[in-house]
């Protein structure tokens, strides 16, 4: 029995212009196991590899959606900022919020229109990015009703698959136009308003199909990706002593994506929750406060090792992680997340790393107490699989930041993701503890 494809999905069924689509393959091979691995033309299985082929419909559905839930078909636009939006309400919030950033900024209108990227997917990195403020990529007119804001002319918008090809919602067939020969695609501004078909199939040497056929999916219609809500930082004072020197620290939860299920978001939308959306904008995030140090939760380990650790890496970090024990199979792979500390490798060496895992130090602490029934039940409660890492730093030479004194100038970060049940508030206070007793020690 050769290679066939058994199931192609796709974790959410609206593509957003820009992030990467990955499709989950599964394979069957001749000796009756699975796979979910890419089985490539030079590294065949069974004389055999699969074929992908991306596919753009010829209809088109030019509409305007909204900035902050693309979702959702425009009937506004604040004509300042040049976003859209769903209804008034949707209207009102995002004006008081952009006035309020402007008013933090003195009246600049920073971050609003064209902005360059953080981080682009390698796919677009060739594309320029254009100067001033970008039109919209899915209709809309700039005829406005009102200082502030115009109405779109109105449409119909769905985001759901869509195959008719027809103009006038006549029923004709879809044509199609190949865009795409990996197994992952970036979608791009041009294909915002189009359908997208996946295709993949196993063929041997010759380019044969094997049994089984063809498999694959429909995507909606691609969206184009919201632009996140600014943040308005409350700035702090800080001593400007003449002792030591000045460095910053961010702490950042990413949401594993292990937890972003709809289950436990079920009002967010499949694509807000999708990994391949986040990231890129929890990245520009971290990334524009530029800090010395980040002090990241929940990173999933697979994720660790294919996006942070390159991504912080091209912007000057160095990073040492840690994972909790008890690891869950997701994806075709096992994975769980853990706490990740990077620093600026500029600004700071590695002396010494520690990792604690509070399931360890409960198993000592339980050891203690008297009764096999009070043993159980205390192993129960505190049992949790949290982790905490520490590390000890030793700031590098920098101008103006010497110690007077000549000494080494050591810095102790703890990074820490404690139990999250609000009812376990105990277990909480004692992981807390147990780690506090732990910096003690090596402060």
């Amino acid at each position: 029995m050769a290679l066939s494809v058994q199931r192609a999905t796709l974790n959410n069924d609206t593509p957003i212009s820009g992030v990467e689509l990955t499709p989950y393959v599964v394979t069957r091979k001749g000796d009756g196991t699975s796979t979910t691995a890419d089985i490539t033309e030079l590294d065949p299985v069974d004389g055999c590899h699969l074929r992908y082929r991306w596919f753009r419909s010829s209809s088109h559905r030019k509409a305007s959606v909204c900035s902050v839930h693309p979702g959702e078909p425009a009937v506004l636009q604040n004509v300042h900022s040049k976003t859209y939006h769903c209804t008034e309400d949707c209207f009102t919030q995002s004006w008081r919020e952009w006035m309020r950033h402007k008013m933090a900024t003195g009246g600049r209108d920073e971050g609003v229109g064209a902005q360059t990227p953080l981080w682009k997917p390698p796919h677009l990195k060739d594309q320029s990015t254009g100067g001033g403020a970008p039109p919209s990529p899915h209709g809309g007119t700039n005829n406005t009703t009102s200082d502030n804001y115009h109405r779109p002319k109105p449409h119909k918008y769905n985001g759901s698959a869509d195959t008719s090809g027809g103009k006038d919602g006549k029923d004709e067939p879809e044509q199609w136009t190949e865009v795409g020969v990996e197994k992952s695609y970036y979608s791009t501004v041009e294909d915002v308003g189009h359908l997208l078909k996946f295709l993949v199939v196993s063929v041997d040497a010759h380019g044969r199909t094997q049994a089984g056929g063809e498999n694959g999916f429909t995507t909606g219609r691609v969206i184009p990706a919201p632009t996140p809500p600014r943040r308005n930082l409350v700035p702090v004072a800080h001593h400007d002593g003449a002792e030591g020197g000045r460095f910053t620290v961010l702490t950042y939860n990413v949401l594993a994506d292990l937890y972003a299920t709809g289950e436990m978001y079920p009002y967010t939308p499949s694509w807000a929750l999708s990994w391949n959306y986040r990231r890129e904008n929890i990245l520009k995030e971290i990334v524009q406060y530029d800090a010395d140090i980040l002090c990241l939760q929940e990173v999933q380990s697979d994720h660790f090792e294919d996006f942070f650790l390159g991504e912080l890496g091209k912007r000057g970090y160095t990073a040492v992680y840690k994972k909790k024990t008890a690891q869950v199979f997701s994806q075709g792979t096992y994975v769980i997340d853990g706490c990740a500390i990077f620093f600026k490798k500029d600004r700071f060496t590695l002396i010494k790393k520690y990792e604690v895992e509070f399931n360890k130090a409960a198993l000592s602490l339980v050891e203690s107490l008297g009764g096999s029934s009070t043993k159980k039940e205390a192993l129960n409660r505190l049992m949790k699989d949290n982790v905490a890492l520490i590390v000890v730093l030793e700031a590098l030479d920098q101008p103006h930041a010497r110690d007077p004194s000549g000494k080494r100038q050591l810095l102790c970060v703890a990074n820490t993701h404690i139990h999250a049940n609000t009812e376990l508030n105990d277990v909480k206070l004692w992981q807390g503890h147990t780690l506090l007793k732990g910096l003690e020690k090596i402060a």
